[in-house]
C-alpha cells in the first residue's frame, strides 16, 4: 500500500482557489476518480458538474463496453434507477398545475378499482402527495414480476396488490416505495390520457432536451448505451416493470439540463417546464410533523439531507438522490442556495459508494472555489465513560434495521453490536451518544471516515424504543428495540427451509430461505443472491396463526406475510411470492 501511494499522488493543492477557476477541480477530480475506480472495482463512469447554468467539467472514465475497448464517455447512456422519481415526481406537478391531478386527493380518484387493505382506523387517504414524500404506507415493493423477462404492464398493479395490506397509515413514517412510485405513474398515466412514457418523453425529457434520454423497461441496443457490470463481470441487466420508480435511461450530460432547470427556477433556455412555485414546494421539507421521522427531511420527491459524505456544510439546502439498478449506480446532488449540482452514473454494481464520495467529494470543493466558503474541521470525537452502566444498559436488545436483525450487548464501557455476522463497537461520547468503531481482528481500532462523525442515540417516540443516527443537525432513524412475542405452535410447525414456488420468469433474488428461531424471537433469513450474497435475519411478528408482520419502520417492514393454501400444501406468501417448505432447519 505505501508503494502505490508513492507511485500516483493527488495534484499539489493551489495556495489560494480563484473563484470561478475550476481548473484544480478538475484535475484534482480526475485523479480522485481513477482512485475511486480501481478501489471500488468500477468497470465505467461519467459525471457532469454543473455552476447555474455552465457544464463546467464532465468527463468519462474507464469503459462502458470493456469487451469492446469502448470507452465510458460524457454520452453513455446508464440505467439512473431511482433519481427517475425526480422525474415521475415533475410529471405528476405538471399535471397538478394543469387542474388535471390534485396532490391531496385520493389515488383512488386517479385509478379506477385502486384498493388495499388495512389494520388501521381512521385514518388519511393514501394521496399523491404522500407517495411522493414515501409516507403513503403503501408496501416498498411488489416483488413478483419487479425484475423479470416479461414485465406486466403498470395498468396490472391495482389487482395485484388488492388483496395486500399497506404497511403503516399514510403520513406516520418515512418508508421508501418502488411501488408507491409506480402507482403514482399509473395515475399519471391515466389522468394524462397517454402512456406514462410517451407523457415523460413529450412533457419532460423533450422540452429539457435530453435528447437521448427515454423511459422503458431496459436499455436499447444502441452504441452509447453502457454495457452492466458486477466485480468487473460482464451482466445482463433484466426488465423492469416499474419503470416509473426507476427505469429513466440517460447520459450525463442529459442530466446536467435537468439540474441546470432546477437551478434556473424550472425553465431551460428560456422554456418553462414546471412553474417556479411548483419547484420551491419541491425543495420544501414537507415531513416538519411526523415525530417518527426525526430531523430527517423529505420534499417531494427529493431527499433534502444527509447523513455522513451527503451532509454538504455552508451551502443551504442540499437536495439529492440516488439510483440503483442491479448492476448501475448513479448519484445526483443539487445545491439550490449555491446554484451548484453534480450527477455521477456508473455502469458498475459495486460503484455505490464511488458515485457518492465523487458527488460529494467535487461539490465541497466547488462550493469553496464558488463561495469561499470551506466544509468544516471537525475535531476527533472524544469518547470515554460518558455513560453509566445503567445509561448502556438501556441500550441493550434486539433491533430491526434496514441490514437485518441487530444486537446491542453492555460490556464494561461500552456496546457490542453484532449485525449481518459483523461485530463492532458502540462508544460513549461526550455529547452522551454512541459513536461507532470498528476493530481489525478484534483489536485495532480502523478509521471510519465520514461515518466517525455518526452518533446514536436512543429514544421513545409514540411508544417505539428507537435508534437515530445523527451528524451536527440531521438525525435518521436507523433501528427499532423489538422485544419476544408469543409464537404459537402453528407458527413453530412452520420453522424450516424454504424456497420460493412461483418464481418464474423472475430474476432470482434471494435464496437459502429460513424460518427459525432464537431467543424467543421469529426470524426470516435469506441471503441476497445479487448484492454480494449476504444474508439477512428479519424479524417476523405473528398477530394470529395465519399472519405475521416483518417488525420495525423502515422499508420493507410493516409488511404481511400470510399463510395460504395452494393445492392443498400450506405456504407463506409475501410481495405475490409463495414460499414452500422444504425441509427443516439446518442448524
Amino acid at each position: 500500500m505505501l508503494i502505490l501511494a508513492g507511485c500516483v499522488t493527488a495534484p499539489a493543492r493551489p495556495t489560494t482557489l480563484l473563484p470561478g477557476d475550476y481548473g484544480y477541480l478538475k484535475e484534482y477530480m480526475s485523479w480522485f476518480v481513477q482512485n475511486q475506480l480501481k478501489k471500488n472495482d468500477v468497470t465505467g463512469l461519467s459525471v457532469a458538474l454543473v455552476d447555474d447554468q455552465q457544464v463546467i467539467w464532465s468527463e468519462g472514465f474507464g469503459f462502458a463496453d470493456k469487451k469492446a475497448a469502448i470507452s465510458a464517455g460524457v454520452d453513455t447512456i446508464y440505467r439512473v434507477g431511482s433519481i427517475s422519481k425526480l422525474f415521475t415526481t415533475m410529471a405528476a406537478l405538471q399535471l397538478a398545475e394543469q387542474g388535471k391531478l390534485e396532490l391531496d386527493k385520493p389515488l383512488s380518484d386517479y385509478i379506477p378499482g385502486f384498493k388495499i387493505r388495512s389494520r388501521f382506523t381512521g385514518t388519511k387517504p393514501i394521496t399523491p402527495r404522500s407517495i411522493m414524500t414515501h409516507h403513503s404506507g403503501i408496501p416498498s415493493d411488489r416483488h413478483k414480476g419487479m425484475w423479470t423477462k416479461k414485465p406486466d404492464p403498470i395498468a396490472d398493479l391495482p389487482a395485484l396488490i388488492s388483496d395486500d395490506y399497506v404497511a403503516f397509515p399514510p403520513d406516520t413514517v418515512y418508508s421508501y416505495s418502488n411501488l408507491g412510485m409506480s402507482l403514482l405513474g399509473l395515475a399519471i398515466q391515466n389522468a394524462s390520457g397517454q402512456t406514462f412514457n410517451n407523457q415523460l418523453q413529450q412533457n419532460i425529457l423533450r422540452p429539457l432536451g435530453m435528447s437521448s434520454a427515454f423511459f422503458s423497461a431496459g436499455t436499447e441496443p444502441s452504441t452509447p448505451a453502457a454495457k452492466a457490470y458486477q466485480n468487473g463481470e460482464e451482466k445482463q441487466e433484466p426488465l423492469l416493470r416499474d419503470v416509473p420508480a426507476g427505469g429513466l435511461n440517460a447520459s450525463v450530460l442529459d442530466m446536467s439540463r435537468f439540474i441546470r432547470m432546477v437551478l434556473a427556477g424550472g425553465k431551460l433556455d428560456g422554456q418553462r417546464i414546471i412553474r417556479e412555485e411548483t419547484l420551491r414546494e419541491m425543495l420544501r421539507q414537507q415531513n416538519r410533523n411526523v415525530a417518527l421521522d426525526g430531523n430527517f427531511p423529505i420534499g417531494l420527491g427529493w431527499m433534502l439531507g444527509g447523513l455522513g459524505n451527503i451532509n454538504i456544510a455552508n451551502a443551504g439546502t442540499v437536495a439529492h438522490h440516488g439510483g440503483a439498478t442491479l448492476y448501475h449506480r448513479a448519484q445526483l446532488i443539487v445545491l439550490p442556495d449555491v446554484k451548484l449540482g453534480i450527477v455521477v452514473l456508473s455502469n458498475s454494481g459495486s460503484a455505490g459508494k464511488a458515485v457518492n464520495d465523487i458527488a460529494t467529494e467535487a461539490l465541497k470543493l466547488a462550493v469553496e472555489i464558488k463561495t469561499g466558503r470551506k466544509q468544516p474541521e471537525y475535531g476527533k470525537v472524544v469518547t470515554g465513560d460518558f455513560l453509566s452502566g445503567q445509561e448502556l444498559q438501556a441500550y441493550a436488545g434486539n433491533y430491526t434495521t434496514i441490514g437485518g436483525i441487530a444486537s446491542l450487548t453492555s460490556r464494561s464501557g461500552y456496546l457490542q453490536a453484532e449485525l449481518a455476522g459483523n461485530s463492532f463497537r458502540l462508544l460513549p461520547r461526550q455529547d452522551k451518544q454512541l459513536q461507532l468503531q470498528y476493530r481489525l481482528l478484534g483489536f485495532m481500532p480502523i478509521d471510519l471516515g465520514e461515518l466517525s462523525r455518526i452518533g446514536i442515540r436512543r429514544t421513545i417516540v409514540a411508544g417505539h424504543e428507537l435508534l437515530l443516527a445523527t451528524d451536527g443537525p440531521h438525525e435518521m432513524l436507523v433501528a427499532e428495540k423489538v422485544t419476544p412475542v408469543p409464537i404459537s405452535p402453528a407458527w413453530q410447525s412452520r420453522l424450516g427451509r424454504y424456497q420460493i414456488a412461483n418464481i418464474g420468469d423472475d430474476v432470482t433474488m434471494v435464496d437459502n430461505i429460513e424460518l427459525r428461531e432464537k431467543d424467543g424471537l421469529l426470524l426470516l433469513d435469506y441471503r441476497l443472491v445479487e448484492f454480494g450474497g449476504a444474508r439477512v435475519s428479519n424479524v417476523l411478528r405473528p398477530i394470529s396463526d395465519s399472519e405475521a408482520l416483518l417488525a420495525g419502520l423502515w422499508r420493507g417492514m410493516g409488511e404481511t406475510v400470510q399463510v395460504v393454501v395452494n393445492g392443498g400444501v400450506e405456504q407463506l406468501e409475501y410481495s405475490g411470492y409463495r414460499l414452500q417448505k422444504t425441509g427443516t432447519n439446518v442448524r
